[in-house]
């Protein structure tokens, strides 16, 4: 497989260190879609983005800000890993539309409409009622549209996310998940919902966290990459790529937070259990960034050839930032 290749992870959330940027490159990785936030609010966002800044300095030797599709590609010139944020929520912008703008301005690149919950713009993967896409959200789907920030709907519902492909003039996302056809979770997607992104010229990044899969710790690379031939299938080659949902070396209270913010005085155990609290086993197949190349053997494998295992890998991910990261005349 040739060095050109670009690999691009769709989204991880790690305690960010030296160790885990030298990961990156050892793997071969090119981009991170990195989560910024959760739950935080606009005060709060801009704290990460400056800690982002501290980091960007102090190892500029092994990482650097993605502004612009292009910057992947300087990243991979360089040696270096391309960083672009993500919120996994619509916490940064509370209830001001200018918002939008103000942290597209600042690099962020993709938002989520809603983590779980129902949010003011849209609703959650786990409310029993799915209420859809609020007032508020379809402006700012508009305003996202207008200033080339990409919708993702991972953490949302059937109907909000149907709603948000018909509302937006540009291509959806959804970051990190897996089809339902897998594993039936409930962050998992249908295969309307797979269509409708395909059909969309959106993008699906496959998820590598344990409680999405078949089997869980236990899923086998083999079947993870029959997996991925299956929603090709459907998708088309064009519109897959990965977003493993890493989270590496992160302490339990980091997993509380992303569960539970600030919205329940109760114990919320999301995708786990009372019994099952706290971070699953990782896969042994992908422990941590320096086992990318797995996936690029589980591919090939699986009677991928070159062209399709580069899209998958990074390409597609590269060409969806691009149609969609570009402000509106």
């Amino acid at each position: 497989m040739s060095k050109q290749m670009l690999t691009v992870d769709g989204l991880q959330y790690s305690n960010w260190s030296r160790e885990i940027f030298e990961q990156m490159r050892e793997g071969g990785v090119d981009a991170v879609h990195a989560t910024l936030v959760y739950h935080e609010t606009l005060r709060e966002t801009l704290t990460r983005i400056g800690e982002w800044n501290r980091r960007f300095e102090a190892h500029h030797d092994l990482i650097m800000p993605v502004q612009a599709p292009s910057d992947i590609l300087l990243a991979q010139q360089e040696g270096k890993v391309g960083i672009f944020f993500g919120a996994q929520n619509c916490s940064p912008i509370e209830d001001d539309i200018d918002m939008v703008a103000v942290l597209r301005q600042l690099g962020l690149l993709i938002m989520q409409l809603t983590y779980n919950n129902q949010s003011l713009l849209a609703c959650g993967c786990y409310e029993s009622e799915d209420s859809g896409i609020t007032r508020f959200g379809r402006q700012v789907i508009r305003e996202m549209n207008r200033v080339g920030m990409v919708i993702d709907m991972s953490h949302s519902s059937e109907r909000s996310t149907l709603e948000a492909i018909e509302i937006s003039e540009r291509p959806v996302i959804i970051s990190h998940a897996n089809p339902i056809f897998f594993h039936d979770a409930k962050r998992n997607k249908s295969d309307k919902v797979l269509k409708a992104i395909a059909e969309n010229d959106g993008l699906l990044g496959f998820s590598a966290y344990p409680f999405h899969l078949k089997n869980g710790p236990d899923c086998t690379l083999e079947d993870y990459c029959d997996m991925i031939a299956r929603t090709v299938d459907m998708m088309g080659i064009e519109h897959v790529g990965l977003g493993t949902d890493l989270c590496q070396n992160q302490p339990t209270t980091v997993l509380e937070w992303m569960r539970n913010g600030r919205w329940t005085k109760e114990m919320d155990y999301g995708e786990g259990s009372a019994r099952n609290a706290g971070w699953p086993q990782p896969l042994s197949w992908l422990r941590d960034s320096r086992d990318f190349p797995n996936l690029t053997r589980g591919l090939r494998a699986k009677g991928f050839d070159d062209e399709e295992i580069a899209r998958i890998m990074g390409r597609n991910w590269v060409e969806l930032l691009a149609r969609t990261t570009v402000p509106m005349a």
